[in-house]
């Protein structure tokens, strides 16, 4: 049977995005003082524990000076305690609750409440009170957990980096003392080749040491990929400077130009074949796909401005959709008062203030969706494959800079 954490690493895209914003929503919020609640119940707390805990604390609460604060803090918790009714155990991962008062307009505020399943166990139960809800160890289980230690190397510098993820993060550049093949003046030829190999083996005993203290206690260590545009980087992996249980991680040496930062991009390149199962590399493919039918002289099969991707998908046109995580917007249905117009619009971040696109006012919001959630209704509905790009790559940063965070692989041509 799988364990918590292993079908936690199994959520969809989707999935891991709704969390995501959902987090990202409870991030900016604020309290006037300490009167935000978080709760996080393990998966192994017994319901009537956790209860027991949140009426002594709200006993205690009773206590408070500040008699906003007290009522926004007994409130919160008598909230959680209601919801803790509906639950005979805690689900499989346990479960978060964020309840607080938060401004609202002048000295009003509002009740907000969110409870989520986290994608991975929690393991200890927490309660705290705060002007911010407690969100670490939620924002922990975001991060990409599997990793491949990156160097590229001559014998004239190397660097290390690690891509976690989609992320290239770069460790060190350690640049050479190994002489030139110039030989100095008086030197014999013997002499001075030994001075050069000795160079070279502190040097290579240097990247070694930087690799260890950077990648042996790294959790989740998939591989190590090796690169450099010379005979260096194999001899570097065959006479095993690395320490032995980095040795065993070694994927494969790779050919590359460069030994500096933009080396270690061009060596996740060269070693796409060896990294498939990656996120980062299952993004280039679509991109690049997605670009070679641009450049063809008729457009290809692409897509890309909501307006034309909304036009395929609804003609079943669209094979694959992109969409960015960036993309902070929402889809509203509205209707104005003065000239009658009704119809969805597409607004940004903020749902305030729609104005009708037919006479300027003021149109009134009946109703509004996440617009990645809308397409993936849509998308569902048609057969349609979903990719969320990252915004952390450079694919998924000119998805959302240059096609505005909509695109599409498309099936068939539909002219227009």
């Amino acid at each position: 049977m799988e364990s918590a954490a292993q079908l936690g690493e199994k959520l969809s895209d989707k999935q891991k995005y709704d969390f995501k914003r959902a987090l990202e929503e409870i991030r900016e919020l604020h309290g006037r003082g300490t009167e935000l609640i978080s709760v996080y119940v393990p998966p192994n707390k017994q319901i009537s524990d956790a209860a027991s805990y949140l009426r002594g604390e709200y006993s205690q609460s009773s206590n408070i000076k500040s008699q906003s604060t007290r009522k926004a803090v007994m409130g919160a918790i008598q909230s959680i305690l209601s919801r803790l009714k509906y639950y005979k155990h805690p689900p499989a991962n346990g479960v978060v609750f964020f309840v607080g008062e938060v401004p609202k307009v002048g000295d009003q505020t509002r009740m907000v409440q969110y409870v989520l399943e986290p994608p991975e166990p929690i393991t200890t139960f927490l309660y705290r009170c705060d002007s911010q809800f407690y969100l670490e160890p939620l924002l922990d289980m975001l991060e990409e957990k599997r990793s491949y230690g990156l160097i590229v190397i001559d014998r004239s510098e190397a660097t290390l980096g690690l891509l976690k993820g989609k992320r290239v993060q770069i460790i060190k550049n350690i640049q050479s003392l190994v002489p030139s093949k110039h030989r100095m003046g008086g030197q014999s030829a013997l002499r001075f080749e030994r001075l050069i190999e000795i160079a070279a083996h502190e040097f290579f005993t240097k990247v070694a040491d930087t690799a260890t203290g950077a990648f042996l206690t790294a959790k989740d260590l998939k591989g190590i990929l090796i690169g450099g545009p010379g005979p260096t980087k194999d001899y570097f992996n065959e006479t095993e400077y690395l320490h032995h249980e980095l040795q065993k991680k070694v994927v494969g040496t790779f050919d590359t130009g460069y030994t500096d930062e933009y080396g270690l991009r061009e060596l996740v390149e060269k070693a796409k074949e060896k990294l498939e199962d990656m996120d980062l590399m299952r993004e280039k493919r679509f991109m690049q796909r997605l670009l070679e039918e641009i450049r063809k002289p008729d457009g290809g099969l692409s897509a890309y401005g909501e307006e034309e991707v909304r036009r395929n998908l609804e003609l079943g046109a669209v094979g694959v959709l992109l969409l960015s995580e960036g993309l902070k917007k929402h889809r509203v249905s509205a209707e104005c008062g003065s000239c009658g117009w009704n119809g969805m619009i597409t607004v940004g971040k903020t749902v305030e203030g729609v104005k009708c696109p037919k006479c300027g006012s003021e149109a009134e919001i009946k109703s509004d969706v996440d617009v990645i959630d809308e397409f993936y209704e849509v998308s569902e509905r048609m057969g349609t494959e979903v990719e969320l790009i990252s915004t952390d790559s450079e694919e998924g940063e000119m998805l959302m800079t240059a096609f505005g965070g909509i695109a599409a692989i498309l099936r068939f041509r539909t002219g227009g």
